[in-house]
């Protein structure tokens, strides 16, 4: 245990330093605990008191110091006092971090471990194929993109992501280049107006198969244009019109050979469901043939649901039946476009709502494909202050209107992430509460001025750096060449995130390994999540740009593992917490444990409400294809409890053995448990990564997501789904 009793005393006879000046100039609070630490590490906790003693003498009565001054006084201090072992590990230490900070910041160092398949750098996104061309190009630019990155931020911030105390999301594309991150792209705006992607300048389409082909093409280019997801929201609504184009050629055409109104409007009607069946069923196979210029598929989200009318409803029920049949001769489960289908009362979630049927369609959908993921409209107005659809995997923006007063969410966009290791701290504290606070007030100033540095980079950009986003509409308003690209990201409209990760872990350190029932361990991370909110809503009030500083539950695909693994170096194997070789996203449910799934999501629904920026739950379910009214029955009753919910759920499938059902994880990864197949050429291996699915014999993920995904167990056993949820149902009525 750290001791923490000199405090009072040393603050009681000797001058202790206000402020800190870090080596490149930014500014902390001097912190005790923080050399205390350093001594608890040597093996010094009973000299600390001498020692800090002698370090104070030496600063003097100085109200500010320099890091390099507390350094030498501290290894003076140790030599002095005959701990000369000691000050020879602090120096060599010192040695060590500098000639590490020299290695990561090697271009040439990180391409030879790119070179040699290092898998934390080749598998890093399971989203990419290493062994295509276009991704290893993508790759070796992302190496020399971190290594000249880091050299670019402020170097305290820098050697906090090396150590692993915070993660600078998507440093290989920033801060070397001045791009956002993920958006909800106005199609609407672009369909109507048209648009330029190089040479050519689309005109808006006079068809619902020209429309969907130029949607793929948006995507493309918007995908190589930033470094994050993209979502087209309201997909069936913003597509109808042009739909509605084909409906009336045809009924012109019918009108021409049929004298009867009804049989010509029948004619017209199916042909324009045909018209829309193809253009959507092209639209998937684009997305999925597609390639930006990152070496990937375009990480796409589809949210559709809203719409009324009989082409809207064809538009939807399309999507589904689409996703339902599968890709290619062999039907296999597409990874994108993400389906998000929206529950909305009094328009399809019970039966005798006028789209319950297309409810009843996205439930078959979901037990065979695990799309659509699914957004309770009312709850997602109630977190966020808008509806919307999440920009890819997970990030929400917040409700917001123009200067006309005008509620806006297409066009809008995120401009990066910075995530905090809450395991880490709570380690560090060695189980003292108020050491946690202490170190966590440290961090939280280091992720803000990061995420002020991201903001700032992203401002640098010119309109020409990307003219799909700032001058032909993905971002709403189209600015001239010489335009200022921040008047679409300040005063709210654009969001910027600070990211968390591992409150199970955290709760472990404090309360033991089972404490989701604890209620003082579950306030004390709620407390947390709530302590990041209100840094956020303050930072935002203190910002000149006023840009909206979002909590965000870090997806963490390759996060659960680095920040895992940096941690075993730092601290070892510590039961629960980092043996595991992994950390559990966000505030999840530790997915070793056995709940119901409405006891998951009773345990997650509080935390959201404070990380509008970015949420997601999901439950682990047995194969569902027999019992869609299992999952029906969940999705009906979290309908009032959690904004956004995912459905976990077996898919694989042997084309060689002809097994289908769960693949069995093993440690060279997942293979059929009838013949052990584990070609992806012969198999079909679909697992949710974290907000989105992958295909981990495709495309291998990091080893920590891979112990994740092998931990995970279901929530309950078929039979026992509906049973439990008929219980929870009739339970809330009598609430009610």
């Amino acid at each position: 245990m750290l001791k923490q009793e000199f405090n009072q005393e040393i603050e009681e006879k000797l001058v202790i330093p206000k402020t800190l000046i870090k080596r490149d100039g930014s500014k902390y609070p001097f912190e005790l605990f923080k050399l205390q630490m350093v001594l608890h590490a040597l093996d010094l906790d009973d000299a600390q008191n001498a020692v800090l003693a002698k370090i104070m003498a030496k600063l003097g009565e100085k109200i500010t110091v320099k890091a390099q001054d507390v350094a030498n006084a501290f290894r003076d201090s140790l030599n002095e006092l005959g701990y000369l072992d000691a000050a020879k590990s602090y120096e060599n230490y010192r040695k060590e971090d500098e000639q590490e900070w020299l290695k990561q910041t090697d271009t040439k160092q990180r391409l030879k471990r790119m070179v040699s398949g290092d898998p934390t750098i080749v598998n890093e996104n399971a989203n990419k194929d290493s062994e295509v061309f276009s991704t290893q190009r993508d790759l070796t630019a992302g190496t020399v993109g971190k290594t000249v990155g880091l050299t670019m931020m402020p170097q305290h911030i820098a050697k906090a992501h090396l150590r692993g105390d915070i993660h600078w999301h998507d440093l290989d594309y920033t801060p070397l280049s001045p791009m956002s991150n993920c958006c909800l792209i106005d199609f609407k705006e672009m369909l109507t107006n048209g648009f330029k992607i190089g040479n050519a300048f689309m005109e808006s389409p006079n068809s619902i198969g020209v429309a969907t082909s130029q949607v793929a093409q948006i995507i493309t280019n918007v995908a190589s244009s930033q470094y994050g997801g993209c979502s087209f929201d309201r997909a069936d609504q913003v597509l109808a019109p042009f739909a509605q184009k084909n409906y009336e050629k045809h009924l012109k055409d019918a009108h021409e050979l049929i004298d009867d109104d009804e049989k010509a409007d029948e004619f017209a009607k199916k042909r324009t469901k045909k018209d829309i069946y193809d253009a959507m069923q092209s639209l998937e196979y684009e997305i999925n043939t597609m390639f930006s210029s990152q070496g990937q598929t375009p990480f796409t989200s589809l949210g559709f649901g809203l719409g009324t009318s009989w082409i809207e409803r064809e538009i939807q029920k399309d999507i589904l039946r689409i996703r339902i049949a599968g890709l290619g001769k062999e039907h296999r489960t597409a990874i994108f476009p993400k389906l998000l289908f929206t529950l909305k009362k009094g328009l399809n979630l019970h039966p005798g709502d006028p789209n319950y049927d297309v409810k009843q369609l996205a439930v078959q959908c979901s037990t065979k494909r695990m799309y659509p993921d699914i957004l309770n409209y009312d709850k997602i107005v109630e977190i966020t202050g808008s509806f919307k659809c999440p920009m890819g995997c997970r990030s929400f923006l917040q409700g917001w209107k123009d200067e006309n007063g005008k509620e806006v969410n297409s066009g809008r966009m995120n401009l990066g992430v910075v995530t905090v290791n809450l395991p880490r701290i709570a380690m560090e504290s060695h189980g003292d509460m108020d050491l946690f606070w202490k170190i966590f007030n440290i961090r939280m100033q280091t992720c803000h001025e990061a995420l002020e540095f991201k903001a700032h980079r992203v401002t640098e950009a010119e309109p020409v750096n990307a003219p799909i986003l700032y001058q032909f509409g993905a971002f709403g308003k189209r600015l001239k060449e010489d335009g200022n690209v921040n008047e679409l990201f300040k005063n709210g409209r654009a969001t910027i995130s600070l990211g968390y990760i591992g409150l199970y872990e955290v709760g472990t350190v404090f309360f033991g390994p089972n404490w989701e029932h604890n209620k003082e361990a579950h306030d004390f991370t709620i407390e947390i999540v709530k302590k990041m909110h209100d840094l956020c809503a303050k930072w935002e009030k203190q910002d000149p740009n006023h840009y909206h500083y979002s909590l965000y539950s870090t997806p963490s695909e390759s996060l659960t593992d680095r920040f895992c693994r940096l941690d075993i170096e730092k601290f070892g194997k510590v039961k629960d917490i980092t043996d595991k070789e992994y950390y559990t996203n966000s505030f999840h449910y530790d997915v070793r444990k056995h709940p119901t799934p409405f006891e998951k999501l009773e345990f997650e629904k509080d935390y959201p409400q404070y990380a509008a920026g970015g949420f997601i739950h999901y439950c682990e379910y047995p194969n569902l294809k027999q019992n869609p009214a299992a999952l029906e029955a969940v999705w009906d009753w979290a309908y009032d409890k959690v904004g956004y919910l995912g459905t976990n759920t077996p898919i694989d499938k042997c084309y060689k053995c002809g097994f289908a059902g769960e693949f069995k994880a093993t440690a060279k990864g997942f293979q059929c448990p009838v013949c052990g197949n584990h070609d992806p050429k012969t198999c079909d291996c679909v697992k949710r990564t974290c907000g989105y699915l992958g295909n981990p014999l495709k495309r291998p993920m990091v080893h920590g997501r891979h112990e994740e995904i092998a931990h995970r167990v279901k929530h309950m056993s078929l039979g026992l789904v509906r049973e439990e949820a008929e219980e929870e149902t009739e339970k809330n009525a009598g609430e009610r």
